[in-house]
């Protein structure tokens, strides 16, 4: 299931779930695939674009992703600063891990180190 290291950033993760439960479906994208599984176990109806892609669907490009979650009506989960920034423009729901929310994983953890 998780890690004990996913409670470390407890609050982190809640503000993301809360977020995310205003929304009916969630797409995970390519590099963090599994994560739909986990988030289905916890009760969220979420996808993973590499699983839709072996599937057959036509998600190969940053445009096709975010217009599949946008005529699907779900929240895109990315590390792609240019999608976020595309949802961003286009008044999308998304949730953009980047390297700054990394990096303050990262620092919260080496506090507690």
């Amino acid at each position: 299931m998780f890690s004990p290291n996913f409670f470390e950033n407890y609050e982190y993760y809640t503000n993301i779930i809360n977020k995310l439960q205003n929304y009916m479906k969630i797409l995970i994208d390519e590099m963090d695939d599994g994560w739909d599984e986990k988030l289905q176990e916890l009760g969220f109806d979420a996808y993973s674009v590499k699983k839709l892609r072996t599937d057959g669907h036509k998600l190969r490009t940053d445009y096709s992703v975010i217009n599949y979650a946008k005529e699907n009506n779900m929240i895109l989960v990315t590390r792609d600063t240019e999608s976020g920034q595309a949802c961003e423009e286009n008044n999308l729901p998304y949730v953009l891990l980047d390297n700054d929310a990394i990096f303050k994983i990262v620092l919260e953890k080496l506090k507690n180190s």
